[in-house]
This record gives C-alpha cells, sequence and structure tokens, in this order.
C-alpha cells in the first residue's frame, strides 16, 4: 500500500526533525532513510525536501553545515538545535492526537 502526499502533507517538517535526532545528516541520506523505513512507500521530492531545509533553518530549528569530505562533491549537513527539538516532540504530540482522532472516527468504517 502506497502513501499519497496528500496524507502526509504537513509533517514533513517533523519527519525531517525526528530523523535529525538520531544525529546530523545531509538531505539525500534523509530521504533514503524515509524510503526505508517506509519500505519504499514514500520519499520526499527534492524540492520539497529542500524547501523543507531551508524554512527549518529560517526558523532555527535547524543548522547546516559543509562537511569536509576528503574526496568527491561536499556535502550540506543539518543539525537539530534545541528549539528543534521542543518542535519536534511538539509535532509529535499534535501527531499523537491527531492519530487518536482519526483511529476513534474511523473504527466503525
Amino acid at each position: 500500500m502506497s502513501i499519497t502526499s496528500d496524507t502526509l502533507r504537513g509533517h514533513t517538517d517533523a519527519i525531517i526533525l525526528t530523523r535529525l535526532l538520531a544525529g546530523d545528516s545531509y538531505g539525500y541520506a534523509i530521504n533514503k532513510g524515509v524510503q526505508e523505513c517506509t519500505g519504499g512507500a514514500h520519499s520526499f521530492k527534492e524540492a520539497t525536501l529542500y524547501t523543507a531545509f531551508r524554512r527549518l533553518e529560517e526558523n532555527g530549528l535547524i543548522r547546516s553545515y559543509w562537511g569536509d569530505e576528503g574526496s568527491g562533491a561536499r556535502r550540506r549537513y543539518y543539525a537539530i538545535t534545541a528549539e528543534g527539538r521542543q518542535a519536534c516532540r511538539q509535532h509529535v504530540e499534535e501527531w499523537e492526537s491527531t492519530k487518536h482522532l482519526l483511529d476513534a472516527m474511523l473504527s466503525d468504517a
């Protein structure tokens, strides 16, 4: 079963922040992690991912820096900030509440 973009719209920031709780990472690796944990059912379009990174950084929820890979292209890494950790907790609480409400409304379907 595939996950529609509409189902996940509005949760992009929460997904990225949650992935960054495990440690600093870069766009491709974050997207690959999303693909792996969903069994390939979901991935972000590049424009969606990098727009979210820009928005999260402008809001002080993440910070970026250039890695120093010895060979190949340099990667821009992202790290979650203290404010980002707090926002992530709020996103997860909102999701749990939403999930509970949806379960209640769809349980008789």
